[in-house]
């Protein structure tokens, strides 16, 4: 790994496997007629890149193209089944809903227990409570047990404390960036300033304009194989979007209610 690389991913591949009968009874018959129970299938297959410290790069592709898998390798959330993934320096960002947090504490007590987890000092924890508070807009919630908050606020919140993370790579899937718009736009404000500290961006997204304006390099994911690595857009023509339905910064995101409509009956 050289000094000024970030993320080093090499000939990486993941194997899943998918199981289409789930009670042993349905497992039986399935198997006494000689039909399949189960078929394995490569999320990852044979991925290499380099990125350096400091570049923003796009991971764009269809769904079920593998960019969810390799986020959570570069995490460190799972281990690739074979081939390597180096990194330099703290990882932070968003890229599972709720990961981290504990559904009986309250938001307050999982703001400290997520922080934590991405290797927050108790000091620095303190010091940023109030903007990560601020920042995530969660107002009179804060103190209930987030067992009881949509998945939008579980994003919010966990959302709000990676971005206020020191760290030197930031990682996120746009399509846990949810909320009403203000909230998206809050979202990719930070994301720019991130980048603009010098820090590594890895984002992934189905929009053209964010990934326009938010990134310097494309990787296109095509069933688990890296099919594009170069500047934004020719990976954006590469892909055959439409800039008419993605240069929205919400591109493919649903548009949601407001935090009180998100509760519904949960609170």
């Amino acid at each position: 790994m050289g000094d000024s690389d970030s993320i080093v991913v090499r000939n990486v591949s993941k194997q899943f496997t998918l199981r289409y009968h789930r009670t042993l009874k349905q497992m039986a018959i399935a198997l006494a007629r000689k039909q399949d129970i189960s078929e394995a299938f490569l999320a990852l297959d044979d991925v290499s890149f380099t990125v350096q410290q400091g570049e923003s790069i796009g991971l764009m592709g269809l769904n079920g193209s593998g960019k969810s898998t390799l986020l959570k390798l570069i995490n460190g959330v799972m281990p690739p089944d074979s081939g390597e993934v180096l990194t330099r320096g703290r990882i932070a960002g968003l890229i599972a809903t709720g990961a981290g947090f504990h559904p009986q504490l309250t938001g307050r007590d999982n703001v400290y227990l997520n922080a934590a987890i991405m290797g927050m000092s108790q000091r620095e924890i303190d010091r940023k409570f109030d903007e990560i508070v601020e920042f995530a807009d969660i107002g009179r919630f804060l103190d209930t047990p987030v067992g009881h908050y949509s998945s939008g606020m579980f994003s919010r919140l966990g959302f709000s404390v990676a971005v206020h993370t020191d760290s030197d790579i930031f990682l996120v899937d746009e399509v846990l960036a949810v909320g009403d718009r203000p909230f998206k736009k809050k979202c990719i404000k930070r994301m720019e300033e991130i980048r603009d500290e010098g820090r590594t961006l890895f984002y992934v997204s189905h929009a053209a304009g964010s990934v326009r304006k938010m990134c310097d390099r494309v990787l296109v994911l095509e069933k688990g194989i890296l099919g594009f690595d170069g500047p934004v857009d020719e990976g954006i023509k590469y892909l055959h979007y439409d800039d008419d339905d993605t240069d929205e910064v919400e591109g493919e995101l649903d548009e949601t209610d407001d935090m009180d409509s998100e509760l519904g009956a949960d609170i």
